[in-house]
């Protein structure tokens, strides 16, 4: 109980606490806190077991007045988990670009080898059909004016039919030599005089 009789005017043994400051707008020393500790085992309703935790606690009531606490809206833990989220894409981003175009590539192989072997069975049937004699016969006809003998060729020149052997073309009708270039200017003088 001094220490209440000291808080509130005080004694004699107790002004040395407040050093004898007396407040002008009271009259009355000002008030010193004690920091005493104060024992777990001295509360009421506390047990006296160290191991035990009081169940019967009520739990607080907010009034609606006061700011409830928030929690904040970034903590420490979300910003670690979105730096791993970031660092494990990063390490992944390399590893998944190669993969995607290794299977671009392969995709273009794979068109490339449909379109050569579509060229080798082309190319395989053109051998076999020039294996066919009858085949060989008619290009030899049609490209290179081969006959059997016993054939009769016929050429058109022109526009012209021509017929004959089928070694000889017939003689095309001679054309007189080109004049030198002092006689074609006389001749056009001549002609342009008279």
């Amino acid at each position: 109980m001094s220490s209440v009789r000291g808080r509130r005017g005080g004694s004699a043994a107790d002004g040395h606490r407040g050093s004898g400051r007396v407040s002008r707008a009271t009259g009355r020393v000002p008030r010193v806190h004690s920091t005493r500790p104060v024992h777990t085992g001295l509360r009421s309703g506390a047990s006296s077991r160290p191991g035990q935790r009081r169940t019967d606690r009520r739990p607080e009531l907010r009034s609606s007045g006061t700011s409830a606490r928030r929690r904040p809206l970034v903590t420490g833990r979300a910003v670690l988990l979105v730096g791993l989220v970031l660092l494990l894409a990063l390490t992944l981003a390399g590893p998944i670009r190669q993969y995607l175009a290794g299977r671009a590539e392969l995709a273009r192989l794979a068109a490339e080898g449909e379109a050569l072997d579509q060229r080798a069975a082309d190319l395989r049937e053109q051998l076999d059909r020039q294996s066919d004699p009858a085949y060989v016969e008619r290009q030899a006809r049609e490209r290179l004016a081969y006959v059997l003998p016993g054939d009769r060729l016929v050429i058109v020149v022109d526009g012209e039919a021509v017929e004959g052997d089928a070694g000889t073309l017939a003689e095309a009708t001679e054309e007189p030599e080109p004049l030198s270039w002092y006689e074609g200017l006389m001749e056009s003088v001549a002609s342009a005089d008279g």
